[in-house]
């Protein structure tokens, strides 16, 4: 039992307090990965596979090492499983932040939503009007509560710390390499790859969620129709899921064109409410919270389902 406990404790320990603001884990690897693209970067798919697999070999070797030290001590490899759990997490910064900026655009500050909405995304807020502000942070508490929540969990659940080490350095490189502008279009195509894989079944199982969690039949039907309708059109394999199940479920509608670095990019419309508001953040929040508990139930189910295939006996032939 210590790995779904360890998981609980993680993840309760995040909606508690979220991410430290000093010396944080995650930050730490940021900081490693760096040091190594001085001596690893170069224009080619090669140089950028090479980068990958030693930063998400080593997290998972972190992983490995710690299991095997704890594995035997219930009550510390609880705590190393809680200590993964809480460093991987981010969903109590998440809603914080859109909290934040729910109550800028309430209050009319919208030069500060502006500025503090791009601590949630990458595309240009300088010209964003007080709606598009909003649909920013909805868009991304959509796709972060599943990059950042469900996904850590779901692969906390299946392979333990090495799983939640693993997960996080891949979403952590996608994030820093995985663009497509001119420096890292080749470098960082092994980071975005293996990132849309490793999000492929969790985004599904966050936007089911969502569906569960949105509390009525009509909302969840909503939530499905606008999956089916409109996720293909995003160009996120993953992220065009969730957010057009969050779209569907909240009765808003999401998605649209976005600048990044000069260039822009159409998401498709997602969903087919009214444009998405001030007004709609904090029911997105109480939406995200409740996908969060959600897949923490998910990942205990995973959990424990390891745990009864390694105490089936073994039978000698």
């Amino acid at each position: 039992m210590s790995r779904p406990l360890g998981l609980a404790l993680g993840w309760a320990l995040d909606q508690a307090v979220g991410d430290p603001r000093r010396w944080h884990p995650v930050a730490g690897f940021g900081s490693a990965a760096l040091l190594l693209e001085k001596r690893t970067y170069a224009a080619r798919r090669a140089p950028g596979v090479a980068h990958v697999t030693v930063l998400v070999a080593g997290a998972a070797t972190l992983g490995v090492v710690a299991e095997r030290a704890t594995r035997r001590r219930g009550a510390a490899h609880t705590l190393a499983t809680a200590a993964a759990t809480w460093a991987v997490l981010g969903g109590r910064s998440l809603t914080r932040e859109a909290d934040t900026i729910g109550g800028q655009l309430r209050r009319g500050d919208l030069d500060a939503a502006r500025v503090q909405v791009r601590n949630l995304v990458g595309r240009d807020t300088s010209g964003l009007d007080a709606d598009e502000v909003a649909r920013a942070c909805i868009e991304s508490l959509a796709e972060n509560t599943s990059d950042a929540v469900v996904a850590p969990l779901l692969w906390g659940g299946l392979l333990g710390v090495p799983g939640l080490l693993a997960y996080r350095a891949v979403n952590t490189l996608d994030a820093m390499v995985g663009h497509r502008n001119e420096r890292y279009r080749e470098f960082g195509w092994a980071a975005a790859k293996l990132d849309d894989v490793a999000n492929w079944v969790p985004a599904r199982v966050a936007g089911a969620l969502a569906l569960v969690a949105g509390g009525s039949r009509d909302r969840a039907r909503a939530g499905w129709e606008a999956v089916r309708r409109d996720a293909p059109a995003h160009p996120s394999p993953n992220g065009g899921v969730v957010e057009a199940a969050f779209a569907g479920v909240l009765g808003v509608r999401l998605g649209g064109a976005n600048v990044y670095d000069g260039r822009v990019e159409d998401r498709g419309m997602l969903g087919t409410g009214s444009a998405a508001g001030a007004r709609d953040i904090a029911p997105a929040s109480r939406l995200a919270r409740r996908v969060a508990a959600g897949s923490l139930a998910v990942a205990t189910l995973l959990s424990l389902g390891h745990r009864r295939r390694r105490a089936r006996p073994r039978h000698r032939r």
